[in-house]
Formats: structure tokens, sequence, C-alpha cells
């Protein structure tokens, strides 16, 4: 199927993120990113920026390939993939998404 916008993809994308220990590697991906990017500002050392990468996506496609047993939406859909991640890290730190459904 093709998206046309984020709105329309967003549900698939929590679709593919419905087991709780895949919304938790994702959301400690996250937070090891958000770290990176912090360094990398802080040291002006960009490989960081990478170590941010490697770990965020890391943690990620862990859940998917051995919880969620799926294929990461990244490789068909890297813009709403990488929207997608923030929107639900968002939701999990506010409370409007659940770890567990």
């Amino acid at each position: 199927m093709k998206y046309n916008s984020f709105n329309e993809f967003y549900p698939y994308y929590l679709s593919e993120h419905s087991k709780s220990g895949t919304r938790v590697l994702h959301f400690i991906g996250s937070w090891c990113a958000l770290f990176c990017l912090g360094a990398l500002f802080h040291s002006g050392n960009f490989l960081w920026l990478l170590t941010g990468f490697v770990l965020g996506y890391g943690f990620a496609w862990i859940g998917h390939f051995f919880i969620e047993k799926n294929k990461p939406a990244t490789f068909q859909y890297p813009l709403f993939s990488f929207m997608g991640d923030w929107k639900m890290f968002a939701q999990l730190i506010s409370g409007k998404l659940r770890f567990t459904k």
C-alpha cells in the first residue's frame, strides 16, 4: 500500500509495533539517540552522530527481527518511519500510548 500522508501511515506504523518488547526497544533506542545527539553538541565529535544512528536503529531492528518478526517500515517508508519513531516516543512519554496493549 502507498501512504500519501503521515496521518495515513501512522496507524500502520503502530500495528508494526504491537508487542511491548518492540516498543520498549524503540524507546531505549530513541533515548540512546537523544543522548548521542547531546554528546555531539557538547563535544563536536561527529562520531556521536554515527553512534546515535547505530544505537537508535539497532535497538529498534532487534525488536522487529526477534520480537515482532517483521521487516522494519524504515526500509519502505524511511521518512514516515522516522517521524513515527518520534511520535510514538513522545506518546509513550506523555502516556497517550502504552508499552502494552
